[in-house]
């Protein structure tokens, strides 16, 4: 078979792979409105604000100012969707202990985000997987 021939099983291949991932997302009809308990909760939205922190490419760290919204699915382990509301900091990236940092009080440095993150998590092994995110300006 010619090198031409494996284009489109690959596509084909592709396809099905992208349909089955974005399907995935669609199954969010399952989850139901209900608070995190309080363990779940810092586990969680510690690990959220960090996956966060680790690709933003802001000069400052972000926090958690406050939870919106938690729904839940369970399946082999989990699934969140958590909508938060997360500030900058005036603490920079160097220094990765955000807990307590401060929030920017400066009115050009204040910057705010509602995100939404839907994670997978296995609390009673301490394991975390980020499947989606997003945040815009608020």
């Amino acid at each position: 078979m010619r090198a031409e021939g494996w284009r489109n099983p690959l596509l084909l291949l592709v396809a099905l792979v992208l349909a089955a991932k974005l399907g995935h997302f669609q199954r969010w009809e399952g989850f139901v409105e209900k608070p995190m308990s309080k363990e779940n909760m810092n586990g969680t939205l510690n690990f959220l604000i960090q996956s966060y922190n680790n690709v933003s490419n802001d000069t400052y760290l972000f926090r958690v100012h406050k939870l919106l919204r938690t729904q839940m699915q369970l399946t082999t382990g989990v699934e969140y969707m958590v909508t938060v509301k997360i500030s900058r900091t005036k603490c920079k990236r160097q220094s990765m202990g955000n807990h307590s940092c401060p929030f920017q009080s400066k009115k050009k440095l204040k910057k705010s985000f509602i995100c939404d993150f839907l994670v997978y998590t296995v609390p009673w092994m301490n394991y975390y997987q980020l499947w989606n995110n997003s945040c815009l300006e608020g």
